[in-house]
């Protein structure tokens, strides 16, 4: 998978003169008939950006897609060591890249016509609240862990993924924009770069550290964007395979199984239009769930003296762990959280990532899609009750799917907003689109100004375009 990521056959921005001769490339790269068509035409519309700017047809590019995800489940369980159920969308980031000799990066949305420009450098100040923080925050990333002249690049791209929607549009932008650099100063080559990284899962560890600003092995962490969120994202981004449904553990990243999607169903998405961008109010409720898992864990610390590094392996510890992690939170008098806070954020976790997602992988394993719908609807249920991350158009959204027959529906991502899932009957999808819409829009009418309504099979992770 990561070999597919920097293919070196030479392609050039004449190989993106027409949709038609893209399609049989992208078919390679595990894309259904009808992405593969879909994507052709982005990359055309993104590759004549290059023409406009009087690019040469034998221009030598790197050209990649990266897509969204989908957290079937694992809600706020993978920077706690815990486990989610994840698969990677068909929509995502369709992404050119002509290299250049000095360390300027000009980056183009093509979608709104914007151009951002930055210079890769160590002590770049990315600009917060803009879409620029990604890349920006990217480019100081790899000039402060890969120092030494770096090359920049013209980038421009083109989304299909519905923004601050909790599909991971942000981390899909800073991850093409991390493949583009790479490529382009072929850091791949590099020793920091082969003694960390390794592997997909060191590539998806790296790449959360890049947005959390944690430290990865030997390459130092900085500021990233804000975030205390985990890689989830990153790792459904990297891992992810056409027609499954893969099953991870965190910190670090561990693949444990993959379960086969079932047949016939695809995948509804509700985007509420109820931004989930993590900045301002939404970034300090995200990180307060982070914080919260933090502040069990060196509680325990606290009470044992012993030295487990995430809520994952303290429950791991013995049998009766979680019971003892219980009573010492119960005895919490003092501090930033009350106990019953500790208590609830406990409680969510240890459900979600060893409760619900082993009984539901059973559920699917097993062909049994009631009790598969029922487990989701305990998931969302404890993401209201006890994580507190949603909003009332998300609960309403979820509620709306299974009244429709949906055979489970639930919000995802980092919650406050964003968006929610349903698994459907291919046969019915458009069908049920136009129930769900109509009915979001009735009890929310302002909120669905803003709201799409789409559908989206099982997806391939981040893929380079193959050349000749």
């Amino acid at each position: 998978m990561v070999s597919n990521l920097f293919q070196q056959h030479e392609l050039t921005i004449s190989q993106f003169a027409s949709a038609e001769s893209l399609v049989t490339r992208l078919l390679s790269c595990g894309l259904s008939q009808a992405s593969a068509k879909r994507k052709a035409e982005q990359f055309v519309r993104v590759a004549h950006t290059f023409i406009e700017y009087g690019t040469p047809p034998n221009q030598s590019v790197y050209a990649c897609h990266v897509p969204g995800r989908i957290e079937v489940l694992g809600k706020h369980t993978d920077y706690a060591g815990g486990r989610s159920l994840l698969v990677a969308a068909d929509r995502g980031f369709c992404l050119i890249a002509v290299p250049l000799s000095d360390p300027d990066v000009q980056m183009t949305d093509v979608a709104s016509g914007c151009t951002t420009r930055f210079v890769i450098d160590a002590d770049l100040a990315p600009l917060v609240g803009h879409w620029s923080n990604y890349p920006m925050t990217v480019a100081r990333r790899i000039a402060r862990n890969f120092p030494g002249h770096l090359r920049g690049a013209r980038i421009a791209f083109l989304s299909d993924l519905p923004p601050a929607a909790g599909m991971s549009s942000s981390s899909a932008m800073m991850i093409a924009t991390f493949l583009a650099l790479v490529k382009c100063n072929e850091l791949f080559t590099r020793d920091a770069y082969r003694r960390n990284i390794d592997s997909p899962e060191a590539l998806a560890g790296y790449a959360a550290t890049i947005e959390n600003g944690a430290t990865f092995g030997t390459l130092e962490g900085d500021t990233g964007v804000g975030t205390f969120g985990g890689s989830e994202d990153h790792t459904a981004i990297f891992g992810c395979q056409v027609d499954t449904i893969a099953q991870y553990r965190f910190c670090p990243v561990r693949f444990e199984q993959s379960i086969a999607m079932p047949d016939g169903l695809v995948w509804a998405i509700g985007s509420s239009g109820i931004s989930a961008e993590k900045t301002g109010p939404v970034q300090e409720s995200f990180n307060r769930a982070s914080q919260l898992a933090s502040a069990v864990t060196e509680i325990w610390r606290g009470a044992t003296g012993y030295d487990d590094l995430h809520l994952a392996t303290a429950i791991q510890r013995s049998a009766d762990a979680p019971q003892r992690i219980r009573d010492v939170l119960a005895n919490v008098s003092d501090g930033p959280f009350t106990s019953r806070q500790l208590l609830d954020r406990f409680e969510h976790f240890i459900t979600e990532s060893e409760q619900i997602i082993p009984e539901a992988v059973n559920a699917l394993t097993t062909g049994d899609l009631d009790a598969f719908g029922a487990l989701v609807d305990r998931s969302q249920a404890l993401a209201e009750s006890l994580l507190g991350n949603q909003v009332p158009q998300t609960i309403h959204l979820a509620s709306s799917a299974r009244q429709l027959e949906a055979i489970a529906a639930s919000a995802f991502g980092a919650g406050f907003g964003g968006s929610v899932w349903a698994l459907v009957k291919a046969d019915r999808a458009d069908q049920f689109l136009g129930d769900w819409s109509r009915d979001y829009g009735t009890r929310f009418p302002e909120a669905a100004s803003g709201a799409s309504f789409f559908t989206t099979r099982t997806g391939q992770s981040a893929f380079a375009v193959p050349g000749s």
